[in-house]
């Protein structure tokens, strides 16, 4: 028989597709699918990280090649030149190297301090928001205490207590995370009040799981949006914070760096050298204003009432 005559073969069928499994939405999948997209988020992400690395390898940005700690006489208020980028200051230190060595203080500072409330904050109001009754009761009123204390007056207390020869980065931490914990603990608390109720904590419940393992697997995951809110707004206060208290002559002492003991040095010289204020102030400003960016942009992504 000829090839002719055979019969004509259909084409093979191509292979169905499995359909994918779609990942099931979350407030945290779709938190973070806002944020690539919002435009506030990625320029405060930018910017403080920028500053992460510039605190970090304070060595690679310094191109100036002069060090921080020294200073010569002869170029006190010098302005801006090829070997002082940012001018000098009134004891002729090279403004530029300060500012980018200063860094490293204002940004662990910040950041030590707002894990550091996170943290206790959200441990204590997570076990006051769950179990109630006396251990609400006692937590709460400790809070209250502490609340009771001007934040600034109160850090200034601490670190008088403490002494200059004791300053540090470590006793700023202390003086500014013993005060700001139950700000933290009061959110976290109203979170798992709120949480606690719901029905898949008491379908948890019914099934037999015990209260650590509702606490960490079930609440702590629905109340920690809140936290990270707070405390990423925070850290852009105790950045300002650990300034202020710097300028106040009781927060980070020389021979240590830091932007707001640069603008205590300069403060009486600004008419004749405005430089050296004027550097670390920016940096300082835009330091802030990045992280309080970045807090608005997270604050709005997980928030459900302001989708």
């Amino acid at each position: 028989m000829s090839n002719d005559t055979l019969p004509a073969t259909a084409p093979a069928a191509p292979p169905a597709k499995t359909p994918k499994k779609e990942k099931a939405a979350s407030l945290w999948s779709d938190a973070w699918y806002d944020l690539r997209r919002n435009p506030v988020f990625v320029i405060g992400a930018a910017m403080v990280g920028i500053l992460v690395v510039i605190s970090a390898f304070p060595g690679v940005f310094d191109s100036v090649g002069v060090d921080p700690s020294t200073c010569n006489l002869a170029n006190a208020r010098k302005g801006i030149t090829s070997e002082h980028w940012f001018g000098s200051d009134n004891l002729g230190c090279d403004v530029y190297s300060r500012v980018i060595h200063g860094a490293r203080v204002s940004i662990l500072v910040g950041f030590i301090s707002a894990a550091v409330t996170g943290i206790v904050g959200g441990v204590l109001g997570l076990l006051a928001g769950f179990y109630g009754r006396w251990v609400d009761i006692i937590l709460s009123r400790v809070a209250e205490i502490f609340f009771a204390i001007p934040s600034i007056l109160g850090a200034l207390l601490i670190l008088a207590v403490i002494g200059r020869d004791n300053a540090g980065i470590g006793s700023v931490v202390l003086a500014l995370g013993l005060l700001a914990w139950p700000m933290v603990l009061r959110i976290m608390r109203a979170a798992v009040i709120t949480a606690k109720h719901q029905d898949y904590v008491v379908a948890a419940r019914a099934l037999g799981a015990g209260p650590w393992r509702i606490m960490l697997r079930h609440i702590l995951p629905n109340a920690l949006a809140p936290v990270i809110v707070v405390s990423t707004i925070n850290l852009g206060a105790f950045i300002a914070a650990e300034a202020a208290l710097s300028f106040l002559g009781v927060g980070i002492q020389s021979p240590q760096i830091s932007w707001g003991l640069m603008i205590a040095d300069a403060r009486n010289r600004f008419l004749e050298a405005p430089l050296p204020l004027l550097f670390p102030a920016l940096f300082l400003s835009l330091t802030i204003l990045s992280v309080v960016m970045l807090g608005d942009a997270v604050r709005d992504a997980l928030d459900p009432k302001l989708r």
